[in-house]
């Protein structure tokens, strides 16, 4: 008779099966991930340029962002954005898939139309906005201009500015969009029909059956866009670059563009602050903690889970 294999010997072979097929991604997570997480801690307390040995200094650094007026500036237009840009982006992107979901002709045709912005390139998607807004040549002023309307600076304006790139973010919310359209088409039918038994109309469905099926899926997609707009970085520089600046000056007309990761590229890979760019990473990390755990404690009280 065979002699059967005892169950702690097969799950022996089993974890040791495990940890190899894991130890790539173990290694590279400890090498690329947690001790660059690590360092930079360390560094956010010390005077480092990289082409020296780090100096501890305390909490210099956490301080000296008090009374620097780049960071008050770069921390006011990345709060600009997500106070502003965020809700119209989520608003825009509910009212986009609800249309959507609409049993139309070419549905699927519209769909694919809507989210293909998304799919542009960052970089690429900032060229065709600059062009598309400036001031003198661009197609957006040549239509307010047939409207007889006022025709604004857009980024060659400090007033401007940052609603151009909200603009230009509000074009590609095709990832939001389709989240969004995955959520409304999950709501089951029967209570579309109770609410018209009921004598509901459209207002009625969004407002008591939509809204609330959605208020998950919006959570998620508003702590999402809180933090990618404390990373908003790519439109920004590559306006910067367009208008002609130096390569460290990615701040746009008075600074209008200089977002908070901007900043602390510029910190960081410009001026050779590493300990400085390391204290103002590490200052955004708690503060996308505190907003974060601010949405989650009042969720409750607006987010439905369940039927």
């Amino acid at each position: 008779m065979k002699k059967k294999s005892c169950p702690s010997q097969l799950g022996r072979v089993q974890t040791r099966l495990a940890l190899i097929f894991i130890a790539p991604w173990a290694v590279g997570f400890l090498a690329f991930s947690l001790y660059p997480i690590i360092s930079t801690f360390y560094y956010s307390f010390t005077e480092y340029n990289l082409f020296s040995a780090p100096k501890w200094i305390g909490f210099s650094n956490y301080s000296s962002m008090l009374h620097d007026n780049n960071f008050k500036a770069a921390l006011y237009n990345s709060l600009f954005y997500i106070i502003v840009g965020i809700p119209l982006q989520l608003l825009l992107s509910i009212l986009t898939a609800i249309l959507l979901n609409m049993n139309v002709k070419g549905r699927a045709v519209f769909r694919t139309l809507y989210y293909l912005p998304a799919l542009v390139p960052p970089v690429a998607s900032a060229l065709i906005w600059v062009w598309l807004l400036n001031p003198q040549y661009g197609l957006v002023n040549a239509l307010l201009r047939m409207l007889h309307l006022p025709e604004p600076l857009w980024f060659s304006s400090a007033e401007w500015s940052k609603p151009a790139i909200i603009l230009m973010m509000l074009w590609g919310i095709g990832n939001t969009m389709v989240v969004y359209l995955a959520g409304i088409g999950e709501i089951p039918r029967s209570y579309y029909e109770a609410m018209e038994l009921d004598g509901g109309g459209s207002w009625h469905k969004f407002t008591k059956i939509i809204w609330p099926m959605l208020t998950p899926v919006t959570l998620f997609q508003l702590i999402s866009g809180i933090i990618n707009g404390f990373n908003l970085f790519t439109q920004a520089y590559v306006v910067s670059l367009t208008r002609g600046r130096l390569p460290g000056d990615i701040g746009g007309v008075g600074n209008s563009l200089l977002f908070y990761a901007s900043n602390l590229y510029r910190e960081g890979f410009t001026f050779l602050k590493f300990g400085y760019a390391s204290a103002e990473a590490w200052f955004m990390l708690i503060l996308v903690l505190l907003i974060t755990f601010i949405i989650l404690k009042t969720a409750p009280k607006w987010v439905h889970y369940g039927e």
